[in-house]
């Protein structure tokens, strides 16, 4: 027991640090302490300054760039987006936002979810404002056990844990010991470039395998597998960050095999699974047999980011250590048994398809502006139709810097891929990740010129 209370003195005390680094950001921001498009503290800096760890200033980094209070340009540093206001930020403002990965404010459910809200607390009144149990609302439990049969992941409500984001699920897994002792974790090149630093920060050995557009080398894939160090392998088999594009069913079926064959962990990030538009489409989780998958689903990019909720299905083998890794209810009761009404009504279904529907919109819209302006083939862009991401790869001999920082005096926000692979890779695809999740429709085509014009001037010089 004493040792579980430490855990748990531990485990709170760097909570209560985030969010009081996250918070005094957040004031300063406000405040005007870094105006518009001033660089932020290096992470090395504020760990200093905030006197806590590396992880600690990532995570809050990472919320701030989510909530798109800030943007990070590889190799230089994190800085400040322009506050609600500020000339280049008004409704009548020229800026094109193709770097924000949080959902677009407009379609934010407010009504639905505050009368989902109000029900919770009729519900379940005074238990919604006591601590609850590290694994989540039973309810909630026992209805994402229908709701996540619908992306063909069957599990009972035991299997799952509620957690604060998708972003915690991933943490904890990537701390916490697994069965046999292996430690390394083999990320695809590139990936979500925030678990990336994550890993990096927290001194975690990490390998990578590439993926591009057209998959990835089964064949390597098994190498990697049968070396016989590789703690879990984390994957994201649909509408993959940066690139956009989804596994195919016959790649699916083949890592969940090889999963079995060599006993590896899959660690599936499906944190897009409901924009998938109604096409059926079934996770590496299902074809999984041997208990070797780990299933991770993210609620943000439907309700709110802020919600700040996700849930992890994991095997019987890992359960206990992940709980030991979460001893205490860290998620909010309310958002939980509002999330809880939300999905059981209806109203997360209708919302999903709605916000589907306009982001697969302005996909179209988006590739074809590329096909009327890209005349010379300059821009290769992977053929995504759905979800919010599209790589638009670019020839060696642009200059990449130089031409996101052309387009951002355009007011043109884009994410170059560098920071998309471990840092000491060094065969990098140059190329941007394009996101429409707020790109206005209206505004896309615009963007999509300014991108081609300037990919054709910095490939000159």
């Amino acid at each position: 027991m004493g040792k579980e209370r430490e855990a748990m003195v531990t485990n709170a005390r760097d909570v209560k640090k985030y969010l009081s680094v996250l918070s005094d950001l957040e004031s300063k921001l406000r405040e005007g302490h870094f105006g518009p498009g001033r660089k932020l503290p290096s992470v090395r800096a504020a760990k200093a300054l905030y006197e806590c760890s590396a992880s600690t200033i990532v995570r809050a980094y990472a919320e701030l760039e989510k909530r798109h209070a800030i943007y990070s340009i590889p190799q230089s540093g994190f800085y400040a987006v322009a506050k609600p206001g500020d000339a280049s930020d008004r409704e009548d403002g020229v800026r094109i936002d193709f770097a924000s990965a949080s959902p677009d404010e407009e379609m934010f459910p407010y009504l639905d979810f505050q009368h989902c809200l109000n029900k919770a607390i009729d519900r379940h009144k005074a238990s919604l404002f006591a601590y609850g149990h590290p694994q989540g609302l039973d309810t909630l439990r026992q209805t994402l056990v229908s709701h996540l049969a619908g992306d063909q992941v069957f599990a009972g409500a035991e299997d799952i844990v509620v957690t604060s984001g998708a972003q915690q699920a991933l943490e904890i897994l990537a701390k916490m010991a697994f069965p046999g002792g292996k430690r390394t974790v083999l990320v695809e090149q590139p990936s979500y470039d925030l678990y990336l630093r994550f890993l990096e920060a927290e001194g975690i050995p990490v390998r990578g395998i590439a993926r591009s557009a057209e998959g990835i080398d089964l064949g390597e894939l098994e190498t990697a597998f049968a070396s016989g160090d590789i703690k879990f392998f984390y994957t994201m088999s649909r509408f993959h960050n940066p690139l956009g594009t989804s596994y195919r069913e016959e790649e699916r079926k083949t890592i969940a095999k090889l999963a079995g064959k060599y006993g590896v962990y899959i660690v599936e990030d499906d944190y897009m699974a409901d924009l998938g538009g109604g096409r059926r489409f079934e996770p590496i989780f299902s074809y999984e047999r041997t208990g070797r998958a780990v299933y991770v689903k993210s609620f943000s990019k439907i309700v709110f980011p802020g919600l700040r909720l996700g849930a992890v299905v994991l095997p019987e083998a890992l359960r206990d250590a992940f709980q030991a890794h979460k001893r205490y209810g860290d998620t909010s009761l309310l958002s939980q048994a509002a999330l809880e009404v939300y999905i059981r009504n209806g109203m997360y279904d209708r919302h999903k398809h709605t916000i589907g529907s306009r982001y697969a919109a302005r996909m179209r819209t988006l590739n074809e502006a590329l096909k009327k302006f890209d005349d010379e083939g300059i821009v290769e862009a992977t053929d995504v139709r759905e979800g919010v991401y599209v790589r638009f790869k670019l020839p060696r001999t642009v200059n990449l810097e130089r031409m996101t920082k052309r387009l951002a005096e355009r007011d043109i926000l884009v994410v170059p891929g560098k920071d998309f692979y471990l840092s000491d890779c060094g065969d990098r695809d140059k190329f941007l990740r394009i996101s429409v999740s707020r790109a206005k429709t209206d505004r896309i085509e615009e963007g999509v010129k300014a991108i081609v014009e300037e990919a054709k001037r910095c490939n000159r010089w």
